[in-house]
């Protein structure tokens, strides 16, 4: 392992600094309180909790190596080289200091502002929690020349702390298994596990962070980015191409706060920021990200007002100087203050004025230093200023016009007899085929249906203003309510459900993806809020006499074959096997039974784990570039089922 910072004097590292706050007993009667929830999410949970602690001994300077490994059995190993968690005894709680930070809530050196000065986790719950939700979990410490080893079961001790013999080094090691007993999921996601790891190796440059899978035959990766998040920047920008080659980085020390920032514009239309507090991915956003945004529209301006750029009465909005910016914020806070309904939003208000004050002189001497880079950007910018013009001059024609009509809805739309949005469904249906048999088929009372011809624009490739002239979108945002990009407000929305409704080929899939983009980059919050719902029609029909059966996959059918009396997939025996091209084969009956009876259809919510990994996705997927398309295509060819040729 590397060569880790020597102590700093009163850097002791002590069961002293454990300070206790809570006891233990509500974790395993309401977990989903600490860790969000027992499904997939909250079993990735636990591996971050331990992962974290290895990063506060990194980010304090005594740990340049964390190493994660996924066993056989889907149990974790999370080793680290820091200075290994306290074994001596507690001055109050008369126990080892490892004990207490395994079976106590809230124990940890993060409570101590003389052990950490800035920490990560989720808001200090710790591996208590990892603990409390594990069939068992080992630790073995590497301290003062000796390993110490002591056993817990379902956060209950098991074992002592004892000595297994001498020690090279120093570090912690933790081996848990989740309990089949608290978690409806128990498969680790290799891809999950490695999204987040790369994400912390980017944010603490310079560290290594391994992941090794001992699962379905191995496989080890290494992430180590000693150019820290202006890699991640180029990683976020992908194939898009740079309006200026050079990544604007910068880091700074203040009192409120420590402050690093990476950013860099690229010919595309979106805007990729990201945010981080010590560590944690502030989804929401917050003050540090008001403090970037209110400097990146004043400094750009007055760099172009400086330097004789503009025009007459020229000026850049926020939105124009965010068009095609991919950028990544980490700042570090000795005591965060977290809002917003995930606790991911930063209510620091004093970090706002320190990124502020710092991106306003950093970015400053960027342009000033790179004036084709500043040119470059300012163009850009005033271009996207150009479009968003003509896209008000396109919205207030349309409001006039609406206007004039009374405020009439998209005449293709069938629209649903209740008003109370929150009881209320859109279905947004591929080709007026498939439209109509879904007007037939649906409840008028709450079901409002729109058919939409052919594919919709690719808005990945598209400026505001284009975007609004077609005729698809502006029916979808008009039957919606809500507004987009800046004018976009929730509670405008008409419908709290709104579901993707397209046929199972290949075609389909395309408009279903390119709805997806749409609502990724023009109305996130759409999805945020859990509005977006992706319907999910049968492949097949399996029928004998009265009998019939739909199903949404070939396991399925033929599970259904076999009940039915017939042999394996094909027919026969009296059974009869339909495969559904296009939702306008079924008829209304059965379009309404299999796909939109919330009693018996399947619909699916769309959730954005990792903004930055589903960003990044888009771009490749709808970008202007072919390679990245390609290589996408070959490495996932192999998982395809039901491919329609």
């Amino acid at each position: 392992m590397a060569k880790k910072k020597q102590e700093q004097a009163g850097s002791e590292y002590t069961a002293g600094q454990i300070q206790v706050l809570k006891g233990l007993e509500a974790v395993r009667k309401r977990p989903g309180m600490y860790i969000g929830s027992t499904s997939a999410r909250g079993l990735h949970h636990l591996v971050y909790e331990v992962v974290d602690n290895a990063i506060d001994e990194a980010m304090a300077g005594y740990c340049t190596e964390v190493e994660t490994t996924v066993h056989a059995d889907n149990s974790i190993t999370v080793e680290d080289n820091g200075r290994g968690i306290p074994v001596d005894i507690h001055p109050t709680e008369k126990i080892p200091g490892v004990e207490l930070a395994m079976t106590v809530l809230h124990a940890g050196g993060k409570f101590d502002k003389n052990t950490y000065k800035v920490s990560g986790g989720l808001h200090g719950v710790g591996v208590s929690v990892v603990n409390a939700l594990s069939e068992y979990l080992e630790v073995e410490i590497k301290r003062q020349g000796t390993i110490y080893h002591q056993r817990y079961e379902r956060g209950v001790k098991a074992t002592e702390l004892k000595k297994l013999g001498k020690a090279k080094g120093t570090g912690t090691k933790v081996t848990f298994k989740p309990d089949g007993e608290i978690f409806t999921e128990l498969v680790y996601s290799f891809e999950v596990l490695s999204n987040r790891l790369r994400e912390i190796a980017f944010l603490n440059k310079g560290l290594d962070i391994i992941l090794i899978d001992e699962r379905d035959g191995g496989h080890k990766e290494k992430y180590r980015y000693d150019g820290g998040i202006a890699e991640y920047v180029t990683f976020l920008r992908g194939a898009r191409p740079p309006v200026h080659d050079k990544v604007c980085y910068f880091e700074s020390s203040r009192p409120e706060a420590e402050i690093e920032l990476a950013l860099q514009y690229d010919q595309g239309f979106s805007e990729n920021t990201h945010t981080f507090v010590n560590n944690i991915n502030t989804h929401e956003g917050g003050m540090h990200l008001t403090g970037l945004k209110a400097a990146l529209t004043r400094t750009i301006n007055d760099y172009a007002r400086r330097n004789g750029i503009f025009k007459k009465d020229e000026s850049l909005s926020g939105d124009d100087v965010r068009e095609g910016l991919t950028c990544v914020l980490s700042v570090r806070v000795r005591e965060p203050q977290f809002e917003g309904q995930t606790k991911t939003k930063l209510g620091n208000s004093e970090v706002k004025g320190a990124v502020e004050a710092a991106v306003n002189e950093h970015l400053s001497t960027f342009l000033d230093e790179n004036p084709r880079a500043a040119r470059g950007i300012i163009e850009k910018s005033l271009q996207a200023a150009r479009a968003r013009e003509a896209a008000r001059k396109a919205r207030d024609l349309a409001r006039k016009k609406s206007a004039l009509e009374g405020g009439i809805l998209p005449g293709k739309l069938a629209d649903c007899s209740i008003s109370d949005p929150a009881m209320c469904e859109l279905y947004l249906v591929e080709g007026d085929s498939a439209g109509g048999s879904a007007k037939q088929g649906r409840d008028r009372g709450y079901q409002a249906i729109l058919p939409l011809r052919g594919k919709i624009l690719n808005v990945e490739r598209a400026r505001i203003d284009k975007i609004l002239s077609n005729e698809e979108i502006r029916a979808i945002i008009t039957a919606i309510g809500t507004g987009i990009k800046e004018e976009f407000e929730i509670e405008g929305a008409r419908y709290h459900k709104i579901l993707i409704m397209t046929d199972a080929d290949v075609d389909g899939a395309h408009i279903r993806t390119l709805l997806l983009t749409f609502f990724f980059r023009q109305m996130p919050e759409l999805i945020e809020a859990g509005y977006v719902y992706i319907a999910q029609p049968p492949l097949y029909r399996v029928a004998k006499g009265k009998s019939e059966f739909y199903a949404y996959d070939e396991q399925e059918r033929d599970e259904y074959v076999k009940r039915l009396g017939g042999d394996g997939d094909g027919e026969g025996k009296g059974v009869r096997i339909q495969r559904y091209k296009g939702l306008g084969e079924m008829n209304p009956d059965q379009l309404w039974k299999t796909t939109m009876d919330p009693d018996t259809r399947t619909i699916l919510k769309v959730q954005i784990e990792d903004a930055a990994i589903a960003s990044n996705l888009f771009d490749r997927l709808m970008g202007d570039e072919v390679e990245p398309r390609r290589e996408f295509i070959e490495k996932n060819a192999k998982y395809v089922k039901n491919l329609d040729v």
